[in-house]
C-alpha cells in the first residue's frame, strides 16, 4: 500500500503537464532516493521533492495540491448538470489532457477535454483553456452523444474521439481505427464502461427540456419532470 501511495504522488507531479500516457523512467540518485522521469536522465539531473513521498523525487516539480482534485467541483457540478457520471467526465479528463488545462494536441484540440477550435465555438466556449468554460463545453458534448445514441457510452466515447459521422457510418460501432478502440479503451477502464454496446439498465428517468435563455435555447437535464411546458423522456440512468 506504501509503494503504490508513494508512485501515485509521483506519477501525479509528472503528469503535469505532461500527457497522461508519458513513460516512467525509474532510477536511484546517489543518495538513494527513487527517482521517477518521464525522459532518461543521467544520475546528476535535477530532481524535486514529492509531497507526501520523501523518498521519492520527480524530474518536475509538483502542482500544488493534488491536480485532479482541483477540478473535482468542477467536475461534479458539470456532470450534474447535464446528467453525466462524474467517473465518464473524470475519465475523459484523464485520457485527453491529464488534467493539464493548458494541453494542445498537435491537431489544435485544446484544454481539459481537448475541444477543437470549431467544436469550441458551437459549444459557445469563450476561452478553451479556461477549466470551467472547457468541463461546461466538453459536458455538454458528451450529452450531445448520449442522447444521439441512447445512452450507450462507448459509442458516446467514440464519436467524442473519431466524430458521429464517422460512428454512423460504420453502423452505430465503434469504428475500426486502433486510435478510436484504444481511447474507448482507456476512457473505459478508468470509468468503468462496459465493452458491450448495449445500455445499462435504467435506474431512474432522465426529463429534457429546453428553456429560452437570452434569446437562445438552452437544454436541461433532470431526473425530475417539470411542472410546466413540454418536455422529452431520453433514458435513464
Amino acid at each position: 500500500m506504501l509503494l503504490r501511495t508513494l508512485l501515485l504522488a509521483a506519477i501525479a507531479a509528472l503528469a503535469w503537464p505532461c500527457q497522461a500516457d508519458a513513460q516512467i523512467y525509474p532510477w536511484r540518485d546517489a543518495r538513494g532516493n527513487l527517482v521517477l522521469s518521464n525522459r532518461r536522465l543521467d544520475a546528476g539531473g535535477v530532481t524535486y521533492a514529492v509531497p507526501n513521498a520523501p523518498p521519492v523525487r520527480s524530474t518536475r516539480p509538483a502542482a500544488p495540491g493534488t491536480v485532479r482534485e482541483q477540478f473535482e467541483p468542477l467536475v461534479q457540478g458539470h456532470a450534474a448538470r447535464h446528467s453525466l457520471r462524474p467517473d465518464l467526465v473524470r475519465a475523459v479528463i484523464q485520457v485527453e489532457s491529464g488534467f493539464n488545462p493548458r494541453a494542445t494536441s498537435p491537431k489544435g484540440a485544446m484544454g481539459l477535454m481537448q475541444l477543437m477550435p470549431g467544436t469550441a465555438r458551437l459549444l459557445g466556449v469563450r476561452s478553451a483553456y479556461d477549466p470551467s468554460e472547457n468541463i461546461r463545453g466538453g459536458t455538454i458534448y458528451l450529452r450531445q452523444f448520449l442522447d444521439r445514441y441512447d445512452g450507450i457510452e462507448v459509442l458516446a466515447l467514440a464519436a467524442y474521439n473519431a466524430g458521429p459521422n464517422t460512428v454512423d457510418r460504420y453502423g452505430r460501432q465503434v469504428p475500426p481505427y486502433r486510435e478510436t478502440a484504444d481511447y474507448v479503451r482507456k476512457v473505459g477502464s478508468v470509468a468503468g464502461v462496459s465493452d458491450s454496446a448495449r445500455p445499462a439498465r435504467a435506474k431512474r428517468v432522465i426529463y429534457k427540456t429546453i428553456e429560452i435563455i437570452h434569446g437562445e435555447p438552452v437544454a436541461r437535464y433532470s431526473t425530475e419532470r417539470s411542472a410546466t411546458g413540454s418536455y422529452l423522456i431520453i433514458g435513464g440512468r
